[in-house]
């Protein structure tokens, strides 16, 4: 056969039915999160998924909108269908389980006949996982059994949950929970049963109300809470104060303002969202080459002809500019032979370290220019060959640095590798939160972030919680009056997440002590605009 006659067979794709779990993008299986990750199309009703797609999925994936309502499963068969028979790798996306949670049995069946390979993914169930995370054990020593009710097809036959200790779950409660209560006490459940509802499950905008079958509903509406529900009935309920463990972290459900350069706010944001607060990113500084390189120019060329001793970082910024301009002039680690290389603190070390450099000297106490003057050795003619040290940095450092260089008898370089310059503003809603006290903290990172905010978008207010990472910016906030309320002993990213929690942890610990509802910041009467004493 000549290459003439040849054809090429299509490759073919393949669908996955795949259960992403409750709704908390953690939660995601490993094997979930390897499809989405590969996905081509990426369908379901997405608007449910927004979390996990942002997190998973790559922004080069096709969103395909399948709503029930809409669309049948045959037609979604013969949708996912198509994409795959074009060589995609399709994703059909499910709350909790496929099988258990999203009636995913019809819409397999429906499509098993397009011939087209496809696989169930499980993901963790709604009716476990939510209870999990609202602190309610399904299952006890003397508890061995429970069971899960839908009431998404409708009423069940609430004579057959009632005898026995058994747990049971109800899922997709959208209302009616007096006449569930009821149901349930008429066919024989205690009244004094304990019970509770869940909303929001295994996200920050989680709640629970726990009470009993005679008292749970004027409980929920009281406090105002609108379903879809996941319910628990039964002894597992009375353990929740003991157990409850998501909605008990120290910023539980805090929204938390990170103003920074955008490429290095997700740090902070990790560590937030690890003590439960819901941080939203902010860029106020936006990181720009210097107007005159020449001078950084002139600084790599003495670097590789041997004009310094020592190279001091002193931000992640200022190793990024370098490698670059290293880049740019096609050398790479090897330039530092010989050289002694200096890092502030972890953070600019470790971008070191990915460069292949381990730093000579990083500061054993604060980590900042004077905790790194404390460490700096002074200059020895006989042991140093030379006494120049080349001091990348930003436009607008200090120069305490330099001045202490010089005092321990070095010469300095200082050049500027890098502009950093106002962002614009954020958007209307974004500035209005921080006028309003919609924010319930904000973390500053440096002075400029300090300077930068209320230059773009006005002061934070007075209800806001105010948290620098070291002096010299809470010296800042304080010149714009602002007070600080957070400040951590060590100056880094760590700590300053560390500080605020242990501040919501005390906040919190006092308001359950005095007897009064746990709040949020942004939940306390407006007062005056804060000033510094």
């Amino acid at each position: 056969m000549t290459a003439k006659n040849k054809t090429t067979k299509k490759l073919q794709g393949s669908v996955s039915f795949v259960g992403v779990g409750p709704g908390d993008p953690a939660l995601v299986t490993a094997r979930a999160k390897e499809l989405l990750g590969r996905a081509d199309v990426v369908a379901g009703e997405l608007a449910t998924f927004d979390a996990v797609v942002s997190a998973h999925v790559s922004e080069d994936a096709e969103r395909l909108e399948l709503t029930e309502d809409a669309v049948t499963p045959a037609e979604a068969g013969r949708v996912l269908a198509k994409h795959a028979k074009d060589g995609k790798h399709v994703v059909r996306l499910y709350v909790g389980d496929p099988f258990l949670d999203g009636n995913a049995a019809e819409h397999v069946a429906s499509f098993v006949r397009h011939h087209v390979p496809f696989e169930v993914t499980p993901g963790l169930p709604v009716a476990t996982a939510v209870p999990a995370y609202a602190g309610a054990a399904l299952t006890s020593p003397r508890v061995r059994e429970t069971r899960l009710i839908d009431l998404s097809g409708g009423e069940p036959e609430w004579e057959t949950f009632a005898e026995g200790s058994a747990t049971l779950v109800l899922t997709n409660v959208t209302d009616g929970l007096k006449d569930i209560a009821g149901f349930l006490v008429k066919a024989g459940r205690e009244p004094s049963t304990p019970a509770s509802v869940t909303t929001g499950g295994t996200t920050t905008e989680q709640r629970t109300i726990a009470g009993t079958l005679e008292t749970l509903a004027a409980d929920v509406k009281s406090a105002r809470l609108v379903g879809p529900f996941v319910m628990v009935v039964g002894s597992a309920v009375a353990m929740r104060d003991k157990l409850s463990w998501f909605e008990t972290k120290p910023l539980f459900g805090w929204r938390i303002l990170v103003p920074r350069t955008k490429e290095q706010a997700g740090v902070l944001s990790k560590l937030l969202r690890q003590y439960g607060a819901v941080p939203e990113e902010v860029p106020t500084i936006s990181v720009e080459p210097p107007r005159n390189p020449q001078q950084l120019d002139r600084a790599i060329t003495g670097l590789v002809t041997g004009r310094y001793q020592w190279v001091a970082f002193t931000s992640v910024n200022a190793v990024r500019a370098v490698r670059e301009k290293f880049e740019e002039y096609g050398l790479d680690a090897r330039a530092f032979a010989g050289l002694k290389i200096a890092a502030v603190g972890e953070k600019t070390a470790e971008a070191i370290q990915s460069w292949g450099i381990k730093p000579d000297l990083v500061p054993t106490g604060e980590h900042s220019a004077r905790g790194l003057l404390e460490d700096w050795p002074p200059y020895d003619r006989v042991l140093d060959p030379i006494n120049r040290v080349f001091l990348p940095r930003a436009d607008i450092a200090t120069e305490t640095l330099v001045a202490g260089l010089v005092e321990l008898g070095w010469e300095v370089d200082d050049v500027t590798a890098y502009r950093t310059v106002r962002a614009a503003p954020p958007p209307a809603p974004i500035r209005e939160a921080i006028k309003t006290g919609k924010f319930d903290a904000v973390a500053f990172t440096s002075s400029s972030t300090v300077r930068n905010l209320v230059g773009i978008a006005g002061k934070p207010h007075a209800t806001t919680v105010i948290a620098a990472i070291g002096a010299q910016t809470a010296t800042t906030a304080e010149e714009h009056g602002l007070r600080v309320d957070v400040q951590p002993l060590e100056t880094s990213i760590e700590a300053l997440a560390e500080a605020l929690a242990d501040f919501g942890e005390a906040r919190r610990a006092a308001q359950i002590e005095a007897g009064d509802p746990v709040t949020k910041p942004s939940e306390r009467k407006s007062g005056a605009r804060r000033r510094t004493k």
